[in-house]
């Protein structure tokens, strides 16, 4: 194929992809690169870049945007690359094979999706190991509208991003994702984003076992989480929990001032039925079996 093949010693992209034996349609095979092509690619990788925008094809290159938006729309005809969203982009290695399937971490794909973000919810607590369940939804956190960050799938992963506003947006820390570092909640605000949505966790019974699991658990941290996301019902939510599960908390009687005179559910994903709690304000909606399975499996 005439101006495809390009094979400079040492550029590791600069091959041209042929259908072995036994394949169906060339639709599914990756095609050569032009040089141009090759070249960005080699620079980008060679920076440990695995997803890129636009921009760094235009600043790889010192080519124009409208040029370099066209080297991105081939590669990813060819199959070289794969697109997240607009303008951004996920480099499939040679390794990925002929037919480049291939996906990178899926925290690092959310932190290229929103900015800013963290994860939290569901996902922090199975990163800290503080639930069984593996959830099948990425969540994070951003103070970007629903709208600017839309839920999408990417390779089979849903990924879910919860608003925030900027009162509430904190908690989170760099943590080592491969050779990438990917904003995660801590422990304490993991589990006071959970109380805030139990929407976004599984439920006030996945939250209840994370805050039973949660070892070496900092309830100061914790309490100064939910103080400063000013949300009554989180706090009636995690006070009532550690109540059940015997953890003592502190600051438990600047918590118990930050009660709102409502009612509002235990677990927001049920209906709305069970009995008021005047102690916790609480509707307490869950089956009280449910929630004493968790207690007893704690001790």
């Amino acid at each position: 194929m005439q101006g495809e093949r390009f094979i400079p010693p040492g550029v590791i992209f600069s091959i041209e992809i042929v259908p072995s034996m036994g394949t169906d349609s060339k639709e599914n095979i990756r095609r050569g690169l032009s040089d141009r092509e090759a070249l960005a690619l080699t620079r980008l990788a060679g920076r440990g870049r695995t997803i890129i925008t636009i921009g760094d094809i235009e600043e790889a290159l010192g080519i124009t945007y409208s040029d370099a938006k066209q080297i991105a729309h081939d590669l990813v005809r060819k199959r070289w690359l794969d697109r997240l969203k607009p303008g951004t982009y996920l480099i499939v290695p040679l390794a990925a094979g002929e037919t480049g399937e291939y996906t990178e971490h899926e925290y690092v794909i959310a932190d290229h999706l929103a900015d800013p973000m963290y994860i939290s919810y569901w996902s922090a607590l199975d990163h800290h190991g503080l639930t069984e369940q593996v959830p099948l939804t990425v969540y994070a956190a951003t103070t970007a509208t629903a709208g600017q960050v839309p839920t999408r799938e990417i390779h089979g992963v849903t990924y879910r991003f919860v608003t925030l506003t900027e009162r509430k947006f904190f908690g989170y820390r760099p943590e080592a994702i491969g050779t990438h570092s990917v904003d995660i909640a801590t422990v304490e605000k993991a589990l006071a984003d959970c109380a805030d949505h139990p929407e976004h966790c599984g439920g006030i019974i996945e939250l209840a076992k994370a805050l039973g699991n949660a070892d070496g658990l900092d309830t100061a941290a914790l309490a100064d989480s939910l103080l400063r996301m000013e949300n009554g019902a989180a706090i009636k939510r995690l006070v009532y929990l550690a109540d059940l599960l015997d953890i003592e908390l502190a600051k438990r009687d600047t918590l118990e001032q930050g009660f709102t005179t409502g009612y509002p559910r235990l677990d927001p994903t049920r209906d709305d039925d069970g009995r008021h709690s005047r102690q916790y304000r609480l509707r307490l909606n869950v089956p009280e079996p449910e929630l004493e399975r968790v207690a007893g499996d704690r001790r």
